[in-house]
């Protein structure tokens, strides 16, 4: 059986708004400089995930030695209804040396001139939230001085 000649359909998921701390450098390890940002709080707002970002989570991220970002962060979303729901995105951050330097400094960079692209998965045991236990959703992601901006798409 071949694989399908169609990729699958996106359809609007929601639209992450985080608050972000300073970024704490780990130092370089053997794979790269380890560095983690706290997530302070935020906003969730869509079709298929609304609430706020808890204050608590984490975006881990790895800086390579070819200056590309492996970005893992982990947070919680509390929904209008009192739900908890995990969100883990993993993915990556990169473009001109340049424009990452501007990115490292706080300065506005439109989003058009890096990548930044992640996957996203959702755990809850609340009932009313249980379909979010089966979506992959993709993001594209702008950074700023003091905050983060993902409009994510769940995969069909």
């Amino acid at each position: 059986m071949s694989a399908a000649a169609t990729p699958p359909p996106l359809s609007p998921f929601a639209t992450v708004r985080a608050q972000v701390g300073d970024l704490v450098s780990l130092g370089d390890a053997p794979a790269g400089e380890r560095r983690c940002v706290a997530l302070l709080g935020g906003t969730v707002e869509g079709p298929g995930l609304q609430g706020v970002v808890l204050p608590g989570g984490s975006d881990w991220q790895w800086r390579r030695a070819d200056g590309v970002l492996e970005i893992d962060a982990h947070y919680i979303v509390r929904t209008p209804d009192g739900a908890l729901v995990e969100v883990r995105s993993q993915g990556l951050r990169h473009g001109p040396p340049e424009v990452m330097a501007a990115l490292a400094r706080g300065e506005p960079v439109p989003p058009d001139a890096y990548f930044f692209r992640t996957l996203m998965r959702f755990t809850t045991g609340a009932p009313a939230w249980q379909p979010l236990n089966r979506v992959l959703a993709v993001a594209s992601g702008r950074r700023e001085a003091r905050e983060v901006l993902l409009q994510a798409w769940a995969i069909g």
